[in-house]
């Protein structure tokens, strides 16, 4: 019975540590502190879901603006390099939007906030599985 419970309880911490948190990435852009948040950490090949939240410099949430993410990967050798863009949308605070890399490798992904007639953006580079 004992060996039964060890088993158990192995199996529930490897499948506690199997589950990695989002991706998350906290920068500033101009005025605006923003946190990016991507379900899959790593990003995989495929549909990932982001999302946006952005505060001003008083701490509050941001919710009229316009927010767009391009997401790229560049040249390789025999490849050309791959560009996608995609816009986001408000729900809860946050803008959501799902991104879809073609292949795994490096992607560079800049979120670009629009508010006031002023763009602001944020860059970040993911490792695509």
């Amino acid at each position: 019975m004992k060996r039964l419970t060890l088993i158990t309880c192995v199996l529930f911490l490897a499948v506690g540590l199997a589950y990695a948190k989002d991706y998350e990435m906290t920068k500033k852009a101009g005025e605006y502190m923003v946190l990016v948040t991507i379900d899959k950490n790593p990003p995989v090949t495929g549909k990932n879901n982001m999302a946006v939240g952005i505060k001003d410099g008083a701490g509050k949430d941001v919710t009229d603006a316009t927010v767009s993410i391009d997401y790229e990967m560049p040249a390789m050798p025999g490849m050309p390099a791959v560009n996608y863009k995609t816009g986001a949308s408000l729900k809860d605070k946050r803008y959501l939007a799902t991104l879809n890399f073609s292949m795994s490798g490096p992607w560079s992904i800049a979120v670009k906030i629009t508010r006031g007639g002023k763009t602001q953006s944020v860059k970040l580079n993911v490792d695509v599985k």
